[in-house]
């Protein structure tokens, strides 16, 4: 129980460690997207953080086995380096052993991820859209941005604003638009505005203060000027409809019923999360063995590219059944190859190192020169 705890310690800890670096990463990246959107008032500065919270354990899920895998891979490479494995295999730790106290954190890990996956990932996924939703069916003013000059999407105009305030109120405005059927110009300046409601119609509008209007052809003498110390206009609404249909947002028992590909897709996805995390212990493990000569580092760059490969082969599949071209068993074809390679590496490791030592290594240099 002393070597487990204290193997476990070693996999876990460097886990946290890759996982948090990971992590912070990942979310650095995807918080400087969201703020560039919010900086052009595609998104409102209030909900980014709600955002992030909600990503965060979709984030996690695609993390946690990488940051298990490597875990593995740096402890034990570790212990390797420093001859405490030696000690322990000394001492009756066999590699059956090995594995064994190995399963303990990654069934673990395995846990956190299928809860992340099928519970917490989806009513995440539904909390964002449901944010995105929000957003985009805001009132075009609501998105304006001070001090800054913005189109409108359902027209031609052109507003610009000094200020906003808490409850609305508009500091010095501009707006520029075109007139659809004559095609002329229309330019308003007011000193402040501000929004007004009417219940019956369920419509909002902006009620500009003390300024005037311009309205004329470009480059023509006709401009008409006219001044007013109160002028209304309608606030067009986005009439676009609340979007729940995102697949990676139904919740999995949801998921569980359907027929359809893109959904039996996604539930398999879910699925084989952990099974993914329990799967790259078994490749760790025999890849994390390493010469104290060699390094500590001497396989991570190759047990990397598996791991890359691993789970690139796991998404095309998974695409492919989205769009009906290969069964849901195909995801778990993907699962069983790699778990041949790793048992092939656990039980057949010592033949394929004695089949690489002996290749003739100075023959082959001694031809390569005689070429050169």
């Amino acid at each position: 129980m002393i070597v487990f705890r204290y193997l476990a310690r070693e996999v876990l800890l460097s886990m946290l460690a890759v996982s948090s670096v990971l992590l912070v990463i990942i979310m650095s990246g995807r918080f400087v997207k969201y703020l560039s959107k919010a900086a052009v008032g595609e998104l409102d500065a209030s909900v980014l953080f709600s955002i992030m919270l909600y990503r965060l354990p979709g984030f996690l899920e695609l993390i946690l086995p990488l940051g298990l895998f490597l875990g593995f891979l740096l402890g034990y490479g570790r212990l390797y380096l420093e001859s405490e494995m030696t000690v322990l295999e000394a001492c009756g730790m066999s590699r059956r052993r090995l594995i064994a106290y190995s399963t303990g954190p990654a069934l673990l890990v395995a846990l956190v991820v299928g809860g992340l996956s099928t519970v917490v990932s989806p009513f995440g996924a539904s909390e964002t859209n449901k944010i995105f939703d929000q957003q985009e069916n805001r009132s075009e003013l609501e998105s304006l941005v001070p001090g800054r000059f913005q189109s409108q999407e359902s027209s031609s105009r052109v507003i610009y604003t000094d200020s906003v305030g808490k409850d609305g109120q508009l500091g010095m405005i501009f707006m520029a638009d075109r007139n659809k059927s004559t095609k002329r110009v229309q330019i308003t300046l007011a000193q402040s505005g501000n929004t007004l409601t009417d219940v019956e119609r369920d419509q909002r509008f902006l009620v500009l203060a003390d300024g005037y209007r311009y309205e004329g052809n470009p480059g023509l003498g006709d401009y008409v000027e006219l001044g007013f110390d109160n002028y209304g206009t309608e606030i067009e609404r986005k009439n676009r409809e609340i979007r729940y249909d995102n697949v990676e947002a139904l919740p999995t028992s949801e998921l569980w019923q359907s027929k359809e590909p893109s959904h039996q897709a996604q539930l398999n996805w879910r699925l084989s999360l952990p099974v993914l995390a329990m799967v790259v212990m078994l490749l760790a493990v025999p890849l994390s063995r390493v010469n104290p000569r060699q390094g500590r580092f001497a396989r991570l760059v190759p047990s990397i590219l598996i791991y890359l490969m691993y789970i690139s082969i796991l998404s095309s599949v998974t695409s492919d059944v989205s769009e009906g071209d290969k069964s849901a068993f195909a995801i778990w074809m993907v699962h069983i190859g790699f778990i041949i390679l790793a048992l092939n590496m656990i039980l057949l490791g010592g033949f394929w190192s004695r089949l690489y030592n002996q290749i003739p290594v100075p023959t082959l240099r001694l031809l390569w020169k005689k070429r050169s």
